[in-house]
């Protein structure tokens, strides 16, 4: 199973960066035609082909071997900017393998981004049967365990059975700082066989155990 979100365009009353987006997450999905990101955008064909363009001469889209738009090398490098200047994404990952050997499911960490939460790290399971989250993908926080810990009053473990995805399950877990503020979740997912209806009778201690670990390495000196 593979979980991918599709864009929904933001009205910031920025117009031009407004498209210029929709044009990058429309990309992210797939690699698209001229009349296919005309399509998944909304945006006239004249427009989308104009702003596709420019962000082609920045180095944010390129064309593949077959002349589609798709992602361009630049956002590698921003991407991996991004990536050095966020430690707790890296400080997180040897707890999140290691929750993800002892259970054999997939581990995600998210961080909340406004109304939204964001993935910043995905471990995949083992299992040929697995439910995947791609790093950077944005879901809301009204549904999954992970945005029941991310949207406050303080809530250590939530779980979540079929709310976001039929046949998935899910427990969280807060990752909090010194100054017992959330900054994170840590997420153990997969096919609801596997997880149970209970997730939290049967893994939470192992997802406390993970977040507890990743808040002791960000409170380290």
């Amino acid at each position: 199973m593979e979980s991918v979100t599709p864009y929904r365009s933001k009205d910031t009353g920025v117009g031009v960066i407004d498209k210029g987006v929709a044009i990058v997450q429309a990309l992210a999905v797939e690699p698209l035609d001229l009349l296919g990101l005309q399509r998944a955008t909304g945006l006239p064909r004249a427009t989308a082909h104009r702003l596709a363009s420019a962000l082609e001469a920045h180095g944010f889209v390129r064309r593949d071997t077959q002349g589609r738009f798709c992602l361009g090398f630049e956002l590698v490098r921003l991407g991996q900017v991004a990536t050095d200047e966020f430690p707790l994404a890296e400080l997180a990952r040897p707890a999140l393998e290691g929750l993800r050997d002892r259970t054999g499911e997939s581990v995600q960490l998210y961080v909340r981004e406004g109304d939204a939460r964001r993935c910043v790290v995905s471990v995949q399971s083992s299992h040929a049967l697995q439910w995947i989250v791609p790093v950077g993908a944005l879901h809301p926080l009204a549904a999954g365990s992970a945005g029941k810990v991310l949207a406050g009053p303080l809530l250590a473990l939530a779980e979540s059975v079929e709310e976001r995805e039929p046949g998935v399950a899910s427990v969280s877990a807060a990752v909090v700082d010194r100054s017992g503020s959330v900054v994170a979740a840590v997420s153990l997912s997969g096919p609801v066989e596997r997880m149970t209806r209970s997730p939290l009778d049967r893994f939470g201690a192992d997802v406390q155990a993970a977040a507890s670990e990743i808040a002791d390495r960000l409170r380290s000196p």
